[in-house]
């Protein structure tokens, strides 16, 4: 398999396929954590993080345990575990080395485990890349090349959604759209840009 499709992976997942504006997954985090740059980059980070990790052993779960012994059914029960424990870690780790952050974070940090973005993902691979029969290794290298695009392309809507919301505050808005209403109307214009992308790869 060329190195290309690995590229070609992560681009589709961050920019064609974005999970936020063009899959609608994420919402919640895109809304609560975009108020500040701060507070979107560090949700960014832990994000990316748990989405690869959990890419890589839900695959794994699935191709060496549960597809095997025909217990597939069980694997969004099992996903959710895993996905739950990680957050856990990584909440333990941010609490510890980064107050500031975990902080700002608030209650949006736990709410990672119910990160619909992340399960999908999860979900995804099973559904496209499992199911097309690869080897192990391929199949692997594939998921988490998606999970690493998946996130960056979170981490990048998140970004450029807090930094656009930084400059409303300061402008002249009238009073009825200040908010949450012209924040929705910015990320539908977003959404229609990423659109424009469609096809491409």
């Amino acid at each position: 398999m060329s190195w290309t499709v690995f590229v070609t992976a992560i681009i589709s997942a961050m920019l064609i396929n974005n999970v936020i504006l063009m899959q609608f997954l994420g919402i919640c985090p895109f809304i609560g954590v975009s108020k500040k740059t701060s507070s979107a980059i560090g949700m960014s980070a832990a994000v990316l993080f748990v989405m690869v990790i959990a890419s890589a052993v839900t695959y794994t779960i699935y191709d060496l345990v549960l597809a095997p012994y025909n217990i597939d059914y069980i694997g969004t029960i099992a996903f959710i575990l895993v996905i739950a424990s990680l957050v856990q870690l990584l909440e333990m780790i941010i609490k510890k080395y980064s107050k500031t952050l975990y902080k700002a974070l608030g209650i949006y940090l736990p709410l990672i485990t119910t990160n619909c973005a992340i399960l999908g993902v999860a979900e995804s691979n099973i559904t496209n890349i499992w199911t097309d029969s690869l080897p192990y290794a391929q199949g692997l290298f594939l998921a988490v090349s998606t999970a690493v695009g998946t996130g960056l392309g979170f981490g990048l809507i998140l970004f450029a959604f807090s930094s656009v919301r930084e400059r409303l505050d300061s402008a002249n808005i009238p009073k009825a759209w200040k908010g949450v209403p012209i924040s929705l109307v910015v990320a539908g214009i977003m959404s229609l840009a990423f659109a424009g992308l469609v096809g491409v790869i």
